[in-house]
């Protein structure tokens, strides 16, 4: 039997804790699924066990008491202190024993099985590491949502998008991505794992801190020769944005600054220098608009994010030769910003045939 553990990394989440915790304890406690009134489909109908997870992050709030008070059978992890996403996650999933891992945001409502589908496709596929349900809006439950969608890929470049979802423009979902694929990257918002594959890749990587560490850990994985798919038989909704706004200098940095670190890690060499010099003044492009609009903030979070980036180029040197890089399937070969604000293709179908393969 296999044994699934849904964790979730909770930071001074108690609100969303109480808004979504109860979907997640009915859905995902598999042992209970008859006795809550809901039907497994036939596909998935496989002995399971899991439990649910809280890693608190060092919260300052009544997370924990909210916790202990209301759901005495999950199990808290209580870290000393704010590790961020990715190392937070590390430490925390250093003491859960499973077979699979589900990395699960607080602000996620989970469906009638859910977990099932996603995890007997990766046992039929030995070679699938990673693997992400349909993620659409939990306000808007028609539409896509911003940090998955059906599925991540990026560009030549770095820039990540997601089908159903280009830069700020998220499609309505009407059945258009209803095929099981391979994917480039999973959301961090509601990503499966193989619990061996984490490990002997090591992890998230601690230094990103939050933001774009889930696309540097698939494309790890398939540099690795793992692959990472997209099932729509599994479907959540996801609110976005419950930690940090939409709109902060501080998420600015660290997308800017992750991005170039990930590059840097994962490229080819024959592509490394071409594409950080041109990111070089996209990025400055970039910063040129936030100046012009008034966002001080978001400007000085560039320079910042390229500062940082130039301080870690000798402990990403040391990455980058402890990886193995190749050429890998599921980037986009062009240009994805001059697509969308030139050509006006707004929609992934729009992009064609354009991925390596």
């Amino acid at each position: 039997m296999k044994h699934v553990a849904v964790v979730i990394l909770n930071w001074n989440g108690r609100t969303m804790l109480e808004r979504f915790l109860p979907s997640v304890m009915r859905y995902s406690l598999l042992d209970q699924g008859a006795e809550a009134g809901w039907q497994v489909p036939h596909e998935a109908e496989m002995e399971l066990s899991s439990e649910v997870v809280v890693a608190d992050n060092g919260s300052t709030d009544d997370s924990l008491a909210f916790l202990r008070d209301n759901y005495p059978s999950v199990r808290l992890i209580e870290l000393d202190r704010n590790y961020g996403f990715a190392e937070g996650y590390n430490k925390a999933l250093a003491q859960v024993e499973a077979d699979y891992y589900v990395l699960l945001n607080s602000d996620v409502e989970c469906t009638p099985h859910w977990i099932q589908p996603v995890v007997a496709m990766m046992e039929r596929e030995e070679n699938v590491a990673i693997a992400q349900p349909k993620l659409l809006m939990f306000d808007r439950k028609n539409t896509f949502e911003y940090a998955g969608g059906a599925g991540g890929f990026i560009d030549s470049f770095g820039y990540p998008f997601c089908r159903g979802r280009l830069f700020s423009t998220m499609e309505t979902d009407h059945g258009q991505y209803e095929d099981e694929c391979d994917i480039f990257w999973a959301s961090g918002a509601a990503m499966f794992v193989k619990a061996k594959v984490f490990h002997e890749l090591g992890g998230l990587d601690g230094d990103f801190f939050a933001h774009m560490e889930e696309i540097d850990f698939c494309w790890r994985a398939k540099n690795a020769g793992y692959e990472v798919r997209y099932t729509p038989r599994s479907m959540v909704f996801h609110v976005g944005g419950g930690t940090l706004p939409k709109s902060s200098p501080f998420k600015t940095r660290l997308n800017f600054r992750n991005n170039l670190a990930m590059l840097y890690k994962n490229l080819p060499d024959g592509r490394l220098q071409h594409v950080l010099r041109c990111r070089m003044v996209l990025d400055w492009v970039a910063a040129l608009k936030f100046l012009l609009q008034g966002h001080w903030g978001e400007f000085n979070a560039v320079y910042n994010a390229h500062r940082e980036f130039r301080d870690q180029r000798p402990q990403l040197r040391e990455k980058r030769q402890a990886l193995k890089q190749k050429t890998v399937a599921g980037v986009y070969q062009r240009l994805l910003l001059a697509d969308y604000y030139l050509r006006c293709r707004k929609t992934f179908m729009s992009l064609g045939g354009n991925f390596s393969k």
